[in-house]
Order: structure tokens, then C-alpha cells, then sequence
């Protein structure tokens, strides 16, 4: 069985470290797009068109999944992507935790990028999932940035800006950005650990999500838990700031797959 996971940058390390741990035998492609990141400042055209060019990168080696690990492409570029590959490759978005969240009554806290924040994507989750629940949308200036480049002390100073925006006594935090998961630890640290509090991500979901996609011959199948990672289309190994992480720890052990 073959995975291919798609984002700008790291944010897809989470997913795919969860796919690892749930099918350690499964082949992974990961595809990125160092050359043309950050996406969030781009239009939605342009986001499209990138994630496009990613995503046919990654069909070359015939995965039997396709994971948009991004919320930024799952929101542009997911249909574009689903009607060129599928019904051939299953195609699965990304979206934030928010229906999890709610159901546990609030109050809930949403942190996402500023660009996703007061988005009518966003606000149409909130409407359609956590209607009757108080939800406080929370900026996160600059941490996707941060901990796409491992920058610790810029990690550090994002993570308290948006802790001091989410107001207490919140007993769900919806992290709605994939590079969020990262650093879930240190988020919850920021916020003083308080008792009930749950963190709600969207990588062990997504995973799951994927390895139900896959037809049964595939899911039956044995891989050889290989790794192989697509910079800007081209082979290559994981990001530099990848191993700043355990999921990309995690992910290193594997050797590079060959080329399709």
C-alpha cells in the first residue's frame, strides 16, 4: 500500500507520522513545495495551481491515496485536485477538528492562520458543526511560519500571543492549521495544562480516513515502509527543519523509494 500526502511545506509531517504508526508497512510519498512557499499569501488561483502541480508529482508513483494535508489547499484546491485524479487515486481534504470540539459543549477555541481566521470557510464550519456552542476564533500570527522554519523563539512568542487571546476556562482547542500538531505540546504547556482541557487536531483523522479510501486489495497489501519526499517535483530528502520534530524523526528512519 502506497500514501501520498501533500502540502507547502511541513504541515504534513503530523498525518503522515500517524499513517506510519497506524501502517508502519505502508509507503509514503511525501510531496512539498519549498520553491513556491509560503501558500497562504497567494491567491486562490495561484494555491491551485501549486497544489496542482504537486499533486500530479505524487500521482507518477501511483499511490493508492492522496492526502491534502493542508488546510489551505483542502479549502482552494481539493476539488480541482479530486477531478483530475479521481476516481483513479481517492483524494482526502483536510478540515479542522470543530464538530469533535463542539460536541463537548464548549466553550471552544479555534486557532488558525489570520487568513483562515473570519473566513467564510471557517465561520460556515462553525454554523454547520458548533451552532449553539461559544466559539472564539484566535488568530495565530506568524506560528505556521515559525514552525515551518523551526524558529523556537518565534514559536514561543506565537504560541503566547494566541494563548493570551483564548479566554479561560476553554475545554476545547481546535488546532486549524496541520503545522499547529507540531507543537501541540508546547501549546498546551503555554496554556497552563488546565485540567479538561483537550486538544483537537485533524492528523490521526485524516490518516484514518485515508486507509479507509484505499480499496481492500490495496489495504490487504504488504508495503516496505519506504519514504520518498517531492521538493518542487523534484526527489529529495525531508526539510531541514523537519527533524525538529518527532514526527519527522520518526519519518527519517525510512529509506528513499525508488524513482516511478
Amino acid at each position: 500500500m502506497k500514501i501520498a500526502l501533500l502540502d507547502s511545506g511541513i504541515g504534513l509531517l503530523a498525518a503522515a507520522a500517524a499513517l506510519r504508526e497506524l501502517r508502519p508497512d505502508a509507503d509514503l510519498v511525501l510531496t512539498c513545495d519549498p520553491d513556491g512557499m509560503p501558500w497562504g499569501p497567494r491567491t486562490a488561483a495561484d494555491v491551485t495551481a501549486h497544489a496542482l502541480d504537486c499533486a500530479r508529482a505524487a500521482a507518477a508513483y501511483r499511490p493508492d491515496a492522496l492526502v491534502v494535508a493542508c488546510n489551505t489547499a483542502s479549502v482552494h484546491a481539493l476539488e480541482a485536485i479530486r477531478a483530475e485524479l479521481e476516481p483513479g487515486i481517492p483524494v482526502i481534504g483536510t478540515v479542522p477538528a470543530i464538530k469533535p470540539a463542539a460536541a463537548t459543549g464548549g466553550p471552544v477555541a479555534v486557532w488558525a492562520t489570520p487568513a483562515t481566521t473570519g473566513s467564510a470557510y471557517q465561520r460556515g464550519l462553525i454554523r454547520d458543526f458548533a451552532d449553539g456552542t461559544d466559539v472564539v476564533e484566535v488568530p495565530c500570527w506568524g506560528m505556521a511560519e515559525a514552525v515551518e522554519h523551526a524558529d523556537q523563539r518565534a514559536i514561543d512568542e506565537s504560541i503566547a500571543a494566541a494563548a493570551a487571546q483564548t479566554p479561560p476556562g476553554t475545554r476545547a482547542l481546535v488546532l486549524g492549521c496541520t503545522h499547529y500538531e507540531l507543537v501541540a505540546d508546547r501549546i498546551r504547556a503555554a496554556l497552563g495544562r488546565p485540567p479538561g482541557l483537550e486538544l483537537y487536531g485533524s492528523a490521526r483523522a485524516v490518516a484514518g480516513q485515508a486507509l479507509r479510501r484505499v480499496t481492500p486489495a490495496a489495504a490487504a497489501g504488504q508495503g516496505d515502509g519506504t519514504l520518498v519526499v517531492l521538493r518542487s517535483g523534484r526527489v529529495g530528502e525531508l526539510l531541514p527543519a523537519s527533524l525538529g520534530y518527532r514526527e519527522g524523526r520518526l519519518l527519517d528512519t525510512a529509506a528513499l523509494a525508488p524513482r516511478p
